[in-house]
Protein backbone atom coordinates (compact mmCIF):
# COMPACT_ATOMS: atom_id res chain seq x y z
CA UNK A 1 0.00 0.00 0.00
CA UNK A 2 1.45 2.81 -1.09
CA UNK A 3 1.40 6.71 0.42
CA UNK A 4 -1.54 8.00 -1.28
CA UNK A 5 -3.86 4.55 -0.82
CA UNK A 6 -2.88 4.85 2.97
CA UNK A 7 -3.96 8.39 3.78
CA UNK A 8 -6.96 7.91 1.38
CA UNK A 9 -7.93 4.90 3.70
CA UNK A 10 -7.09 7.17 7.07
CA UNK A 11 -9.32 9.89 5.30
CA UNK A 12 -12.53 7.14 4.78
CA UNK A 13 -12.16 5.50 8.51
CA UNK A 14 -11.62 9.19 10.31
CA UNK A 15 -14.35 11.20 8.55
CA UNK A 16 -16.91 8.44 8.19
CA UNK A 17 -15.89 8.19 12.12
CA UNK A 18 -16.76 12.22 12.91
CA UNK A 19 -19.67 12.13 10.77
CA UNK A 20 -21.09 8.75 12.68
CA UNK A 21 -21.03 10.96 16.04
CA UNK A 22 -24.25 12.01 15.01
CA UNK A 23 -25.83 9.14 15.92
CA UNK A 24 -25.41 9.79 19.48
CA UNK A 25 -27.74 12.46 19.51
CA UNK A 26 -30.47 10.21 17.25
CA UNK A 27 -30.02 7.45 19.92
CA UNK A 28 -31.21 10.66 22.55
CA UNK A 29 -33.38 11.42 20.43
CA UNK A 30 -35.25 8.16 20.05
CA UNK A 31 -35.03 7.34 23.93
CA UNK A 32 -36.61 10.72 24.68
CA UNK A 33 -38.76 11.08 22.05
CA UNK A 34 -37.70 14.80 21.98
CA UNK A 35 -35.38 17.28 20.39
CA UNK A 36 -34.97 19.39 22.95
CA UNK A 37 -31.38 20.28 23.47
CA UNK A 38 -29.86 19.18 20.58
CA UNK A 39 -28.92 21.93 17.83
CA UNK A 40 -30.32 21.30 13.88
CA UNK A 41 -27.86 23.76 12.25
CA UNK A 42 -25.09 22.16 12.36
CA UNK A 43 -26.60 18.71 10.78
CA UNK A 44 -28.26 21.45 7.70
CA UNK A 45 -24.88 22.90 7.39
CA UNK A 46 -22.99 19.29 7.35
CA UNK A 47 -25.51 18.53 4.67
CA UNK A 48 -24.79 21.00 2.38
CA UNK A 49 -21.26 20.67 2.98
CA UNK A 50 -21.19 16.82 1.88
CA UNK A 51 -23.13 17.65 -1.01
CA UNK A 52 -20.79 20.83 -1.82
CA UNK A 53 -17.86 18.20 -1.65
CA UNK A 54 -19.33 15.25 -3.30
CA UNK A 55 -20.28 17.43 -6.42
CA UNK A 56 -16.51 18.37 -6.40
CA UNK A 57 -15.00 14.97 -6.02
CA UNK A 58 -17.39 13.91 -8.75
CA UNK A 59 -15.94 17.10 -11.16
CA UNK A 60 -12.59 16.03 -9.65
CA UNK A 61 -13.26 12.23 -10.30
CA UNK A 62 -11.93 11.67 -6.94
CA UNK A 63 -13.64 8.25 -5.63
CA UNK A 64 -12.08 8.92 -1.63
CA UNK A 65 -13.89 12.47 -1.80
CA UNK A 66 -17.22 11.34 -3.23
CA UNK A 67 -17.47 8.22 -1.22
CA UNK A 68 -16.66 10.00 1.76
CA UNK A 69 -19.44 12.50 1.37
CA UNK A 70 -22.00 10.31 -0.17
CA UNK A 71 -21.52 8.62 3.45
CA UNK A 72 -22.10 11.93 5.76
CA UNK A 73 -24.49 13.25 3.42
CA UNK A 74 -26.52 10.10 3.82
CA UNK A 75 -26.11 10.37 7.84
CA UNK A 76 -27.10 13.96 8.31
CA UNK A 77 -30.44 13.25 5.95
CA UNK A 78 -30.78 10.62 8.57
CA UNK A 79 -30.43 13.02 11.20
CA UNK A 80 -32.21 15.27 9.80
CA UNK A 81 -35.33 13.04 9.35
CA UNK A 82 -35.29 11.78 12.61
CA UNK A 83 -34.96 15.29 13.98
CA UNK A 84 -37.86 16.65 12.12
CA UNK A 85 -39.74 13.98 13.34
CA UNK A 86 -39.39 14.64 16.78
CA UNK A 87 -38.95 18.48 17.42
CA UNK A 88 -41.72 20.74 18.55
CA UNK A 89 -40.65 23.39 16.49
CA UNK A 90 -41.55 21.54 12.85
CA UNK A 91 -42.25 24.77 11.18
CA UNK A 92 -39.51 26.49 11.93
CA UNK A 93 -36.96 23.14 10.97
CA UNK A 94 -39.35 22.93 7.94
CA UNK A 95 -38.73 26.19 6.62
CA UNK A 96 -34.97 26.33 7.44
CA UNK A 97 -34.59 23.09 5.64
CA UNK A 98 -36.54 24.76 3.00
CA UNK A 99 -34.15 27.94 2.72
CA UNK A 100 -31.40 25.27 2.36
CA UNK A 101 -33.04 23.03 -0.05
CA UNK A 102 -33.51 26.48 -2.33
CA UNK A 103 -29.35 27.73 -1.22
CA UNK A 104 -28.35 23.93 -3.09
CA UNK A 105 -30.81 24.39 -6.03
CA UNK A 106 -29.36 27.90 -7.12
CA UNK A 107 -26.04 26.80 -6.44
CA UNK A 108 -26.39 23.71 -8.80
CA UNK A 109 -27.68 26.19 -11.04
CA UNK A 110 -25.49 28.57 -11.44
CA UNK A 111 -22.05 25.83 -11.51
CA UNK A 112 -24.26 23.74 -13.96
CA UNK A 113 -25.61 26.72 -16.41
CA UNK A 114 -23.25 30.04 -15.83
CA UNK A 115 -20.32 28.62 -15.25
CA UNK A 116 -17.74 26.21 -18.68
CA UNK A 117 -17.27 23.16 -17.54
CA UNK A 118 -13.24 22.68 -16.71
CA UNK A 119 -11.19 24.41 -14.26
CA UNK A 120 -12.71 27.30 -14.13
CA UNK A 121 -15.47 25.60 -12.88
CA UNK A 122 -13.45 23.12 -10.67
CA UNK A 123 -11.87 26.09 -8.70
CA UNK A 124 -15.02 27.98 -8.14
CA UNK A 125 -16.40 25.02 -6.41
CA UNK A 126 -13.61 24.45 -4.54
CA UNK A 127 -13.26 27.83 -3.12
CA UNK A 128 -16.96 27.70 -2.68
CA UNK A 129 -16.79 24.31 -0.28
CA UNK A 130 -13.51 25.68 1.24
CA UNK A 131 -15.46 28.59 2.73
CA UNK A 132 -18.20 27.00 3.97
CA UNK A 133 -15.88 23.98 5.63
CA UNK A 134 -13.58 26.77 6.92
CA UNK A 135 -16.62 28.79 8.81
CA UNK A 136 -17.83 25.37 10.15
CA UNK A 137 -14.49 24.55 11.54
CA UNK A 138 -14.18 28.22 13.24
CA UNK A 139 -17.93 28.49 14.58
CA UNK A 140 -17.14 27.10 17.10
CA UNK A 141 -14.73 29.58 18.73
CA UNK A 142 -17.71 31.59 20.19
CA UNK A 143 -18.10 28.74 22.50
CA UNK A 144 -14.53 28.53 23.23
CA UNK A 145 -14.37 31.98 24.64
CA UNK A 146 -16.85 31.45 26.91
CA UNK A 147 -15.58 27.84 28.48
CA UNK A 148 -12.13 30.15 29.15
CA UNK A 149 -14.46 32.16 31.15
CA UNK A 150 -16.31 29.39 33.21
CA UNK A 151 -13.67 27.01 33.44
CA UNK A 152 -15.90 24.46 32.41
CA UNK A 153 -15.30 22.42 29.56
CA UNK A 154 -18.34 19.68 29.74
CA UNK A 155 -20.42 21.05 27.06
CA UNK A 156 -17.32 19.77 24.60
CA UNK A 157 -17.16 16.28 23.45
CA UNK A 158 -13.51 14.47 23.78
CA UNK A 159 -14.19 12.40 21.56
CA UNK A 160 -15.57 14.43 18.44
CA UNK A 161 -12.86 16.45 18.97
CA UNK A 162 -10.10 13.63 18.85
CA UNK A 163 -12.06 12.76 15.78
CA UNK A 164 -12.09 16.25 14.32
CA UNK A 165 -8.29 16.46 14.40
CA UNK A 166 -7.66 13.66 12.58
CA UNK A 167 -9.93 14.02 10.09
CA UNK A 168 -8.49 17.44 8.93
CA UNK A 169 -4.97 15.95 9.73
CA UNK A 170 -5.46 13.33 7.31
CA UNK A 171 -7.20 15.52 4.60
CA UNK A 172 -4.67 18.13 4.83
CA UNK A 173 -2.03 15.01 4.42
CA UNK A 174 -4.10 14.07 1.45
CA UNK A 175 -4.51 17.80 -0.43
CA UNK A 176 -0.61 18.21 0.19
CA UNK A 177 -0.38 15.03 -2.06
CA UNK A 178 -2.51 15.76 -4.78
CA UNK A 179 -1.21 19.79 -4.53
CA UNK A 180 -5.08 20.48 -4.05
CA UNK A 181 -5.17 24.06 -2.37
CA UNK A 182 -9.13 23.33 -2.17
CA UNK A 183 -8.41 20.05 0.33
CA UNK A 184 -6.09 21.05 2.55
CA UNK A 185 -6.50 25.05 2.84
CA UNK A 186 -9.91 24.69 4.31
CA UNK A 187 -9.37 21.63 6.72
CA UNK A 188 -6.10 23.33 7.96
CA UNK A 189 -8.45 25.27 11.23
CA UNK A 190 -9.71 22.12 11.93
CA UNK A 191 -5.91 21.13 13.42
CA UNK A 192 -5.56 24.22 15.37
CA UNK A 193 -9.21 24.41 16.78
CA UNK A 194 -9.24 21.00 18.07
CA UNK A 195 -5.48 21.68 19.43
CA UNK A 196 -7.21 24.15 21.37
CA UNK A 197 -9.83 22.30 22.51
CA UNK A 198 -7.22 19.22 23.67
CA UNK A 199 -5.71 22.17 25.74
CA UNK A 200 -8.59 23.57 27.51
CA UNK A 201 -9.27 19.36 28.20
CA UNK A 202 -6.15 19.37 29.74
CA UNK A 203 -6.06 22.86 31.34
CA UNK A 204 -9.88 22.54 32.83
CA UNK A 205 -10.28 18.68 33.02
CA UNK A 206 -9.66 19.01 37.22
CA UNK A 207 -11.40 22.49 38.15
CA UNK A 208 -14.54 20.31 38.74
CA UNK A 209 -14.10 17.20 40.70
CA UNK A 210 -17.33 16.26 41.32
CA UNK A 211 -17.91 16.13 37.53
CA UNK A 212 -17.10 14.22 34.51
CA UNK A 213 -14.04 15.99 32.95
CA UNK A 214 -15.66 16.09 29.25
CA UNK A 215 -18.63 15.06 27.80
CA UNK A 216 -18.70 11.94 26.41
CA UNK A 217 -20.07 11.00 22.92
Amino acid sequence: MDLMQLLSWACIVFTVGMFSTGLTDLKKMRETKSADNIQFLPFLFTCLNNLGWLYYGLLKKDQTIVFVNVIGALLQILYIIVYLHYTTQKRLVTSQTVAAGTVLACGCFYFTTFLPEGDSQLSQLGLTCSVITVSMYLSPLTDLVEIVRSRDVQRLSFPLTVATFFTSTSWVLYGLQLHDQYIWVPNTPGIFTSLIRLYLFWRFAAVNQSSPAYRSM
